[in-house]
């Protein structure tokens, strides 16, 4: 191959598609907190299905190989969006720990303290995502609006079922 195809990277993209280009950076860095959300969130819960014990076992591993596998999914999703408006995503783990609310657990602790972290990170990804879906709704970015209200749901979904383990 050569030296100028592999010297290539991915910078922004100019297009007109009826959002300002100020808007659509507004948003990139929207979606960029949202992915890096979403990639701790999805690590945190890979790390739990690796480490759950106890009683809850079985369930549990399957839940959140299930969340786990729909995280992966979202952050593909976001970060092709986030690309699709015309800038770059963040693509390394150092980006996405600064970039998001979701922080890293480096003691899991009992399986008890690991559901209800997880618990709370899918409603802290629920809210960022909702932020961000607002201000796509602002500037009638009808797609970004329709794929974070969609993420919405799931984290408050995957938060109900978690705590509902708790109960």
């Amino acid at each position: 191959m050569s030296d100028q195809v592999m010297d290539t990277k991915a910078e922004e993209l100019t297009m007109k598609t009826g959002i300002t280009r100020e808007n659509r950076e507004k948003l990139s860095h929207h979606l960029s907190k949202a992915l890096s959300d979403t990639y701790v969130l999805l690590v945190k819960t890979q790390g739990v299905h690796w480490n759950v014990a106890g009683p809850l076992f079985y369930s549990l591993h399957k839940m959140t190989e299930e969340q786990y596998e729909d995280l992966f999914e979202a952050a593909d999703d976001i970060a092709e969006r986030i690309r699709s408006i015309g800038f770059g995503a963040p693509g390394t783990f150092a980006q996405f720990a600064e970039i998001a609310s979701v922080k890293e657990n480096r003691n899991l602790g009992t399986t008890e303290n690991m559901v209800r972290q997880l618990a709370e990170d899918n409603e802290i990804c629920a809210r960022t995502m909702r932020e961000a879906a607002l201000e796509a709704e602002k500037v009638e970015d009808i797609k970004t609006h329709d794929l974070l209200t969609d993420r919405v749901g799931e984290h408050e979904e995957n938060a109900w079922m978690l705590r509902a383990l708790l109960a």
